[in-house]
C-alpha cells in the first residue's frame, strides 16, 4: 500500500515552532519531490513549499520565506517542514504530495496524505 502520513501538528503560540515530517511507505521517497500544501478554514489550498528529490532544489510561498524551512531525510524515508515563527494565519491543515523528481504545479502531484492540523493561537 503506497501511503504518505504527515505528523507533528498541533497547537502552538504565535513566534512558536512546530516541525511536521511527511514519511512514505511502500515506495522509496528517494525517487519523488515533495510539495508541502495547506487549507485555512475559508480558503483554497495553496503550495507552501516543495523540495526536489535529490533536495538540490527548494521553493517556498512568499508567505513563509524565511520563517519555514524544507528538508528531506532519504535514509528515513521522510521529508520535514520547519516552521519557525508562526502566525495565527499559518493555522491550516497542512499536507504533502508527491511527484517525480521535480516540483510541479498542484495538480501534477501524484501521492497525497491525509493531512494535519496546525493551529496557531494565543
Amino acid at each position: 500500500q503506497l501511503q504518505l502520513v504527515e505528523s507533528g501538528g498541533g497547537l502552538v503560540q504565535p513566534g512558536g515552532s512546530l516541525r511536521l515530517s511527511c514519511a512514505a511507505s511502500g515506495f522509496t521517497l528517494d525517487y519523488y519531490a515533495i510539495g508541502w500544501f495547506r487549507q485555512a478554514p475559508g480558503k483554497e489550498r495553496e503550495g507552501v513549499s516543495c523540495i526536489s528529490s535529490s533536495g538540490g532544489s527548494t521553493n517556498y510561498a512568499d508567505s513563509v520565506k524565511g520563517r519555514f524551512t524544507i528538508s528531506r531525510d532519504n535514509a528515513k524515508n521522510t521529508v520535514y517542514l520547519q516552521m519557525n515563527s508562526l502566525k495565527p494565519e499559518d493555522t491550516a491543515v497542512y499536507y504533502c504530495a508527491a511527484v517525480g523528481a521535480m516540483c510541479v504545479v498542484e495538480y501534477e502531484y501524484d501521492y497525497w496524505g491525509q493531512g494535519t492540523q496546525v493551529t496557531v493561537s494565543s
